[in-house]
């Protein structure tokens, strides 16, 4: 009866990954090859140019514009489907440019809305165009740039969430020192991943590592999640699924392509190879009152492993293969 029931499970673990890994291949393709556009909105002394270059990490904007200096709707383009809209904001005189600028607000996937903490913050003009903006789009994020040359940085957060209502986060950096640009790169990744568009821009970003250990975490719960399902072979499916499209997205991530016969066998290797086959679905998932409480933690912790190990083997540019990837997974399995 044993036996046969592991030869189901490996035909159902075939079965999964076949499915899954064409199903996480073309979320991943369809968002690579989608078009992402996020709005700057402030004065051009508030230091959106600045921000943007120090998210990507390079000069993709240039820097210097001299403050009360008209400017024109830009479109700032980072390879082929990224772009950067510098607007001048809706009350410039001439009408055609305002609405020019409502339309991009309105296909925007994010809106920054940039304020100066060194300067007056959040004027009667500056809430008079966040309040027309948000009639479009509320996917905002306010921007409190240049806390480096500010103080009592809390008092002028506490403003501004009163004078919106709260109704947006409001994220307090310094473009110049980098000070708290991961929980801006965190909210940005946030909004867009409710659109399917995270990892199109998380690939572009400066901070990978970062973005990867959101991912493993977040695959290490949902997988904990499936892993506590009380009846055995039930979590198959999805916890495969959790797996192949974390090492999927992982790859992306680091721009290192992987094939379907590597990630399947890579998976098998380790994970399934590990705990899926032999512990806790055959054995422990059968034990009355112990079967979801191992299984969901062993189901966490596997996963969690393999993304820290494939996330390693990336960062420091080593093989993917069986060996490399076998030796590492355990080192964090133990972990």
């Amino acid at each position: 009866m044993f036996f046969k029931k592991k030869k189901s499970t490996d035909l159902e673990i075939d079965q999964a990954f076949e499915t899954t890994f064409s199903e996480a291949s073309e979320e991943i393709n369809a968002q690579l090859s989608g078009e992402l556009y996020i709005s700057l909105v402030g004065d051009v002394n508030a230091g959106k140019s600045s921000t943007i270059n120090a998210l990507l990490d390079e000069e993709l904007v240039t820097v210097g514009a001299k403050p009360g200096e008209t400017i024109e709707i830009q479109e700032i383009h980072h390879k082929e489907n990224i772009v950067f809209v510098d607007t001048p904001g809706l009350d410039d005189v001439i009408k055609e440019n305002s609405a020019k600028t409502l339309a991009y607000y309105k296909k925007s996937d994010v809106i920054l809305f940039f304020l100066n903490a060194a300067g007056t913050v959040l004027s009667e003009n500056e809430l008079k165009t966040l309040k027309s903006i948000e009639k479009s789009n509320e996917d905002i994020l306010i921007v409190l740039n240049k806390i480096d040359a500010a103080d009592d940085i809390p008092s002028l957060v506490d403003y501004v969430e009163k004078q919106t209502d709260s109704r947006y986060p409001v994220i307090p950096i310094s473009s110049r020192t980098g000070e708290n640009l991961p929980a801006l790169q965190d909210a940005i990744l946030e909004i867009l991943k409710a659109k399917s568009k995270d990892l199109l821009l998380g690939k572009e970003l400066k901070d990978k590592n970062r973005i990867a250990n959101n991912w493993i975490i977040s695959a290490g719960a949902a997988a904990t999640s499936v892993g506590a399902l009380p009846v055995p072979g039930s979590d198959f499916v999805p916890l495969v699924g959790i797996q192949v499209s974390l090492i999927l997205k992982l790859s992306s991530l680091y721009n290192k392509p992987i094939s379907k016969a590597n990630a399947k066998e890579l998976i098998i290797a380790t994970v399934v190879g590990n705990a899926g086959k032999a512990v806790f679905r055959q054995v422990i998932k059968f034990v009355p009152g112990a079967g979801s409480v191992v299984g969901a933690s062993v189901a966490g912790g596997t996963t969690v492993a393999l993304g820290h190990a494939v996330k390693y083997i990336y960062e420091k540019d080593l093989n993917l293969d069986i060996n490399e990837l076998n030796k590492i997974y355990k080192s964090f399995l133990k972990k």
